[in-house]
């Protein structure tokens, strides 16, 4: 029986999921490490480092009760009957397989530290997005550890939304399990499956070989970006025509073959799994000879960097042809509503194109910090950092970030953003006003009538 599980890593993954099993299981002791100390800490106060909501509640009922977080790497290996490898897995940017493959380096480390401070049998699972047979690699560690002990490791991808984590994780569609086909692996299998069984069905709980779990959320995150960029593709076509983007969209997505889901239009995907998975799918199917397959899937990431430039390229030609010293203000930067993650968001490539056109470009997000916002800038273009600071700005007003501003575009869809009061916004901004509309979440109709030259993303 399970009575102590580690998680190493308290990012995005591993700390909501550790979090609902713990609320799930409290016969059970959780225990979530990791080396960022400012990262602990912030799971230890009342403003968490990742923000989904629900989050907070689960977690202040069950912190220092059976969920416990900590720098403590070597103790919480040694104490735990279960491990889960929760840590970032971002594409390479150097050596053999650069700007394709998954960096594997993290995931590296964590199996060379379990086998060196375990003192007994574990059960590792694989919760990092990793590419298929990894598993191989990390038992292959964790056997040269020197000592006669037993791992068996498990593949138990996630499958989460940012800004519905903790839903995902209540109710999920499904629970995907791969292990190996033996006894062993069968048992350990068993053992994920009862911590899972406490609040899911067991009908939900799928059991595949490790090789199969590990490719299928890969497959599973390729099908669904494909989706996007399919329906993207088309928005480019929609203007182009006259046609309606989400008029075409609803038309097909009642046909239950296609189905609704995944098909609005947008600036672009982004986030951390999307990209980074697609480029890992391509990077494999070109190591395994399959040069056609991998330029198919590469097409859906080329698809959707056409998407983020054409939304600035649009901006731009509309503002007459240059943006320089006018102020475009940008309503959200996180990459989706519900979240403060900006991995990849469509908002950074924009402003980066606007900037390097000597825009100004003032922002008001609800959950992202100006600290990160100028993270994920700088570095881009041919700005110092400071040209940065001074041409891009961050504001806690809506109202304020829209002031005398030339144009506004909207890259995430948070809630709150449709009941603005437009009309004062309109009043208080340089005349001609432009909305540039990249997640379709106005009534163009009614801000036309205020008087805003609304332009959305595949709308004729």
């Amino acid at each position: 029986m399970i009575k102590k599980i580690t998680c190493i890593g308290a990012g995005y993954v591993g700390g909501p999921t550790m979090a609902v099993m713990a609320l799930k299981n409290p016969q059970i002791r959780f225990h979530i490490v990791d080396i960022n100390q400012a990262r602990i800490d912030a799971w230890m106060s009342d403003t968490l480092p990742v923000y989904e909501p629900g989050l907070d509640e689960i977690v202040q009922h069950t912190r220092g009760k059976n969920l416990f977080f900590s720098t403590d790497v070597e103790g919480a290996i040694k104490e735990a009957d279960m491990i889960f490898i929760s840590v970032n897995t971002p594409t390479k940017e150097y050596g053999v397989g650069k700007g394709r493959a998954a960096d594997l380096k993290y995931v590296e480390l964590c199996a060379r530290q379990i086998a060196e401070f375990s003192d007994r049998d574990k059960i590792v699972v694989e919760k990092s997005t990793l590419p298929v047979r990894t598993a191989e690699a990390i038992k292959t560690i964790l056997d040269s550890s020197g000592r006669d002990l037993n791992f068996q490791v498990l593949s138990n991808p996630e499958f989460l939304a940012e800004g519905t984590a903790v839903r995902d994780l209540l109710e999920p569609d499904r629970v995907l399990i791969g292990g190996e086909q033996t006894d062993a692996g069968k048992s350990a299998i068993d053992a994920l499956v009862q911590v899972y069984n406490a609040w899911i069905p067991r009908e939900r709980i799928i059991t595949t070989n490790v090789w199969s779990s590990e490719l299928s959320k890969l497959t599973a995150n390729a099908f669904l970006a494909q989706r996007i960029s399919s329906i993207n593709a088309i928005s480019a076509l929609c203007e182009a025509t006259g046609a309606d983007v989400e008029e075409v969209a609803y038309a097909i997505g009642t046909d239950s073959r296609i189905g609704p889901k995944f098909l609005k239009s947008s600036v672009g995907f982004g986030g951390s799994c999307f990209q980074k998975d697609i480029l890992n799918l391509v990077y494999l199917c070109d190591y395994f000879g399959l040069p056609e397959v991998a330029r198919y899937w590469e097409q859906v990431i080329i698809m959707n960097d056409y998407q983020k430039s054409r939304f600035g390229s649009k901006i731009i030609s509309t503002l007459f042809n240059t943006v320089s010293g006018k102020k475009i203000a940008f309503l959200g930067w996180a990459f989706k509503k519900d979240t403060n993650d900006t991995r990849e968001s469509a908002a950074i490539y924009v402003a980066d194109q606007l900037l390097e056109d000597q825009g100004r470009v003032s922002v008001y997000d609800p959950q992202v910090s100006p600290e990160r916002m100028y993270m994920d800038v700088d570095g881009l273009g041919t700005r110092s950092e400071a040209e940065n600071r001074d041409r891009l700005t961050m504001l806690d007003d809506v109202y304020e970030a829209c002031k005398d501003a030339h144009a506004i575009a909207i890259l995430t869809e948070w809630d709150e953003f449709p009941g603005l009061d437009w009309q004062r916004i309109y009043d208080n901004m340089l005349k001609p006003a432009f909305i540039f509309d990249g997640r379709l979440i106005l009534d163009k109709k009614t801000l036309e009538k205020i008087g805003f030259q609304v332009y959305s993303i595949g709308k004729g």
